[in-house]
């Protein structure tokens, strides 16, 4: 559709038919993303508060839209790349964020451990190298305070304030040492989230864990059998093997629909669980 043809379907949108509105906004919505910087334009430029409102839904419904088709996307074809599945969860929250802010911090804190890191390193020295790089000059730490609070599901946002929840701290964690070949990957464990340093010559057999919302606190497998006794739970691969990357970003989704959940937001708690379900299907 030509732009003087969307400029004429947006200015219907302050009509108060809402069958007509109600046609112009599906026409809109089906346009894309292309729109938006028509829309964002309109809406600057108007002093109705219905019209405006009704821009700022129409753009939520485009991008909502967009995210669903990218995280189809991420889990069909990419969900090898952990940080781009929790940048697309970004996008529902800041979906015009400048994402190389995020790929930025991310090589420094890479660049910053690759210049100590040495060969013959054990894998204990290696996280420690990581637990000083990223706790104590970095700063990163556990958002006690506010545990449940959306942001901390937000990895933009937990670079930028350095306080988060134990998933997205680890996960964190964890894409800085893949950079860096240092096997270490998510434990997907009930009520709470941990990493583990794998033997790559033994299938993935974890040496250790490593509690990164204790700052990065190394832990036996005694200690994970000892957490879920405490939750009645008996040992399982589930809870001692390295997940997927699909089911780190499945457990972000249920976070964000918890954190909603008790601000009282149902809208975004239902959409949160329209993401889940992407996920989810066969």
């Amino acid at each position: 559709m030509k732009e003087k043809e969307l400029k004429a379907l947006i200015s219907l949108l302050d009509d108060p038919d809402s069958e007509i509105f109600s046609q112009v906004e599906q026409h809109l919505v089906t346009c894309g993303p292309e729109v938006i910087p028509l829309l964002e334009e309109s809406w600057e430029a108007s002093f109705d508060v219905l019209s405006q409102t009704r821009i700022e839904n129409i753009i939520h419904r485009i991008q909502f839209d967009q995210i669903k088709h990218e995280l189809q996307l991420w889990k069909i074809s990419n969900s090898d790349d952990l940080l781009e599945g929790l940048l697309i969860i970004n996008r529902y929250q800041y979906p015009a964020l400048d994402e190389d802010i995020v790929h930025f911090q991310i090589a420094e804190l890479r660049r910053n451990a690759w210049y100590h890191l040495m060969y013959d390193m054990s894998p204990i020295e290696k996280v420690k190298l990581l637990n000083n790089i990223l706790f104590r000059e970095f700063g990163l730490s556990g958002n006690t305070t506010n545990y449940h609070d959306p942001q901390n599901s937000f990895i933009h946002k937990v670079l930028e304030s350095k306080r988060g929840n134990p998933i997205t701290l680890s996960c964190i964690y964890a894409i800085v040492a893949q950079k860096l070949d240092i096997p270490i990957y998510g434990i997907n464990l009930p009520k709470h989230f941990v990493v583990a340093y794998v033997d790559n010559d033994t299938e993935n057999i974890p040496l250790f864990y490593i509690n990164v919302f204790n700052r990065g606190q190394i832990m036996k497998q005694e200690d994970i059998f000892s957490f879920l006794k405490q939750l009645n739970l008996p040992p399982s691969d589930d809870y001692i093997l390295p997940c997927s990357n699909l089911a780190i970003v499945k457990r972000f989704l249920r976070n964000l629909m918890t954190a909603y959940e008790n601000q009282g937001n149902t809208e975004k708690k239902d959409e949160i669980s329209l993401l889940l379900q992407i996920l989810e299907e066969n």
